[in-house]
């Protein structure tokens, strides 16, 4: 049998065909595995930004958090500085606040031969008004029970009376407050 030319012709065509099928189909799969691999690389390329975008986002969060409180705790320190700027200054006028006192004590007790002129309790009183204005306060502390945040015994002394006992007889050095600090305790005599 022998093979025609148009047989062959066709067996070639066949196998062509076959051919240009097989390389098709391999074409298509390329494609396909390129398509997928693409997609598969977009997933992932469009995971990991997100990833990073949430990383940022957390990172400007905490960043702004620190900063808010940066900004409350340096308010707070100058205004705890404002509040004590003049504690140094006013602690060393307290002896001559004490001085004036004692002056004006002695001048009011009776058979008393020194004299409180009428200018000084003026000065007296405005200095006083202007330390207060400031802040300063005296602390109360005279027949109050004795506590030891507040007050400084000096000494213990028979309590006159039963209900005195634990509590301050008299005071020997006033204590005084700067806007609710205590800066200087009140030195004391206690009754036991």
């Amino acid at each position: 049998m022998k093979k025609t030319k148009d047989n062959v012709q066709e067996e070639k065509n066949t196998d062509n065909t076959e051919i240009t099928e097989n390389v098709e189909t391999n074409e298509n799969a390329a494609q396909n595995n390129d398509a997928n691999t693409e997609t598969q690389a977009e997933e992932d390329e469009l995971s990991l930004l997100k990833k990073e975008l949430h990383e940022m986002k957390d990172k400007h969060l905490r960043l702004f958090a620190e900063f808010e409180n940066y900004k409350k705790r340096t308010l707070k320190e100058k205004i705890d500085l404002l509040n004590s700027a003049a504690e140094d200054t006013l602690s060393v006028l307290l002896p001559v606040l004490d001085d004036f006192d004692r002056a004006k004590k002695s001048a009011e007790q009776e058979n008393s031969k020194e004299v409180f002129p009428e200018g000084v309790s003026l000065v007296y009183q405005k200095l006083y008004a202007t330390l207060h204005q400031k802040g300063l306060k005296a602390m109360e502390s005279t027949g109050l029970a004795f506590d030891p945040e507040l007050h400084e015994a000096i000494t213990e002394i028979p309590a006159p009376t039963e209900d005195m006992k634990g509590k301050v007889i008299d005071t020997i050095e006033k204590g005084y407050y700067l806007k609710e600090k205590i800066i200087r305790y009140a030195k004391v005599v206690v009754g036991k």
